[in-house]
Order: C-alpha cells, then structure tokens, then sequence
C-alpha cells in the first residue's frame, strides 16, 4: 500500500480567500458570519450568513470564462488552482494520467436552476440559457478543474450532502493508497446562499434565525438553534510519498485513515444513538491504526442544530469511550457556518492548522453547553496542545457518515 502525504492547499472561505488565511484565521477564532449582502432575506426570516467576501475570480480564470460557470464551480476552480501553484507541481513532468480530480459539491449549481427556472417561467423555455445545463451540474466543478489543470486520470464527484468533500478526500486517498493515482486534487465547492437555498432550508427549519453573528452559529450550546449558511471551496492535493519526497515537495501532513458508512435511520437527522457516526470514526482509526488514546483533536461536524450536536456527541463517545472526556473537539462551523458539500475539506484544513501549530481551533459562541453535550468543546478560545493525530467528522441528509484522519508530518526517516 502507498502513503498519502498533502502538498497544496487552496481555499476560498468566509474566512479569507486564500488557505493560508483561512487557517490562519480560523485558528485565530474569527468569525465569518455576517448579514446576508447577496440578496434581501427578509422574508425568508433568516438574517445572517458566512458569505464570501472581496472574491476577485479573474485572478484564476478569463471573465468570459466566470460567466459560463455557476458560482460553485468558480470557487472550485480558483481554490483548485491556489492548491496546484501552492503544490509546485510542474505538470510537463508528470504522468497526466495518473493525474486526477475528485472535487464534489453537495448540491451543486443552485443559483444557476433558480435563475434560470424564474427565466423560463417569465420568458419561456427558448429563453433559458444555452449553458444552463453544464451550470448546473454538480460535477462541473470537478470537471472544469480537470481542463484547467489538465489532469487525465480519474475525474469524479461526490454526491453525499454534507460528507461529500470528506468522502472526495477518503475516495482520492484510496485511488492514490492502492497505487491508481499518483495525484489526486480533493475537496469541495457549494455555493447556496441565494433566495431558494435560504429558503429552502428555512423552510426545513434547519436555518437560525438568530440575528446576532457571533452566537448566531453556537454547536453544542443549550441556546442553539440551526445553522448558518457558509459558502465557498476547498482543494487538497494529495500525493503519492515517493512522488512527493522525489521531488522535493513541501509536505503539510499525511491522510491515514477514512471511514464511509451511512446510519441508515432518517432523510435528514442523525441517529441519536450514535453509532453510525461512531463506527466510522472506529474504521478511520483502524485505517491509521491507532487507538482512541492517540486521537489528540476531533473537528467535529458540529452544525449547531438540536439534533445533531447531541447525536455527534454520543457519537464520539461511542469510536473513544473513555478517552472521549480528554480529548479536544472543536466546531469551526461556529466560525464558518455550514459550507454544506464543501465543509468538509475546509474542515480538514483546520485541521492541518491544528496539527501544523499544535494548537486547538474554538468553538466560537459556545456558552452554556447543553445537558447531552458534556465534553470538551474548547470554548471561545483555542488552546496550545500537541496534535499527532486529529479526525475530522462529516454527517449528511440521508444517514451518510464520513471522516478521515490525519497524521502530522514528522519525516519518512520517522516512520
């Protein structure tokens, strides 16, 4: 089996638009989340959101090229190609077919379908937009990442609700560990806060309506009371050991283990009694091979809603037993929001920033925990602590469960 090492990060986030500042900021406990600007929300009752800001796509891509991409593809491929650049990667000396992409989005172009369906009802069907449909897609942001890196190899795209940028990196871990890939650009890319996605998930009343940003999003809280709606991307590239050490690469950390199952219980909640979620955090810690004793930092999906703080707590419990009362946890969605199909990798960034600085990001908002949430959330404030070890947890609508660890970088001569 080969080993999978991280060689270039990109982000673009409500916490800064590139990774460096991401990590930089969530680490910081800055919160994100402000009042929506991109549209009026008033009706829809819900006031806040963490919005990209101060974006400027032409630095990755023609303006022409903006205007044939939804959003979420335009966030995709401008963290894709921050990760590339931040990769050195020289494309003329690398097998391009062993070159791939698993880049996902939860829903994919959603902005595009509700424009384009108002057009149609007000103009009619001659009228909706010759690229509607590659818009909408929810592959297009792995494929237009493909053409503008050019990689060959595997090109595919989650679709796993909220899991699906964990599973894209679990999936292109297992592509690169079983010797199909050589390297694989992994992430995710969402792009929902318009008026039918607000709405939308309003009307399921997973949405606060809290109107204050710093507590509007509060995971594991007594006061919760939804979540809010981030926006943005996440690549990772991932990269065969050798492949890397041959070449010199500069090396953030190491995936070792991913876990996949689905709790198989409820469309949109968590089974409660946790062992979904915990059974697949056990099977990316029998990958890693390693006990809960050397978990040091879970990021855990932690969305703020009633149920699923709780459910995630028991949870944890189930995969560390004992061990789960000393290990740290932290919600950056608290700082993010919920980034739905990519909160996932830039979850997995926060925690190359936890293990590269060995220091714990906050749960921002986090007052008074409520009585199911007994453990340590790291409150308001990060905190200095070794991190070898950290998982990352990612729960989606429809029972799916997906996590993957990741191993600090301490030189192959170690191993």
């Amino acid at each position: 089996m080969k080993r999978v090492v991280i060689t270039g990060v990109g982000a673009i986030t409500p916490l800064g638009n590139t990774a460096h500042e991401f990590m930089a900021n969530v680490l910081k406990g800055q919160v994100g989340i402000q009042p929506i600007e991109k549209f009026d929300a008033t009706d829809t009752g819900v006031t806040v959101a963490a919005e990209v800001r101060d974006f400027d796509p032409t630095l990755y891509m023609d303006k022409k090229e903006t205007k044939r991409m939804d959003l979420f593809s335009v966030y995709g491929v401008a963290a894709a190609k921050q990760a590339f650049f931040d990769s050195q990667l020289n494309l003329e000396q690398l097998d391009v077919h062993r070159f791939g992409v698993m880049v996902s989005s939860g829903i994919g172009g959603m902005t595009t379908i509700q424009d384009q369906v108002i057009r149609m009802h007000d103009k009619g069907p001659k009228r909706v937009a010759p690229f509607f449909v590659p818009m909408a897609i929810g592959n297009m942001a792995a494929g237009n990442i493909a053409i503008h890196v050019g990689a060959k190899g595997v090109c595919s795209s989650v679709v796993t609700a909220c899991a699906s940028s964990t599973n894209a990196i679990g999936d292109a871990f297992r592509q690169i560990k079983h010797g199909y890939q050589d390297v694989m650009l992994a992430g995710g890319a969402e792009a929902t806060i318009c008026e039918i996605g607000i709405a939308g998930f309003a009307a399921l009343t997973a949405l606060t309506k809290e109107t204050d940003p710093k507590i509007a999003s509060r995971p594991f809280d007594q006061n919760r009371s939804g979540f809010v709606m981030g926006e943005g991307a996440g690549v990772l590239v991932l990269e065969e050991l050798e492949h890397a050490l041959n070449r010199g690469a500069n090396i953030y950390g190491e995936v070792v283990g991913y876990g996949s199952n689905c709790d198989s219980y409820h469309i949109t909640s968590p089974n409660p009694n946790g062992h979904g979620a915990g059974r697949c955090m056990e099977l990316a810690m029998a990958e890693a091979g390693i006990t809960p004793e050397e978990v040091d930092y879970v990021n855990a999906h932690g969305t703020s809603t009633p149920t699923n703080d709780g459910a995630e707590t028991t949870a944890i419990k189930y995969a560390l037993k004992e061990e789960a009362y000393h290990t740290s946890i932290s919600s950056t969605k608290s700082m993010t929001g919920h980034l739905l199909g990519a909160a996932g990798v830039v979850e997995a960034l926060a925690c190359v920033a936890a293990i590269q600085h060995d220091y714990i990001p906050p749960t921002m908002g986090l007052e008074t925990p409520s009585e199911d949430c007994d453990l340590d959330y790291t409150p308001k404030q990060g905190k200095s602590k070794p991190v070898r070890y950290a998982l990352s947890n990612s729960l989606g609508f429809g029972g799916h469960n997906a996590v993957i660890c990741l191993k600090k970088w301490e030189g192959a001569e170690k191993e």
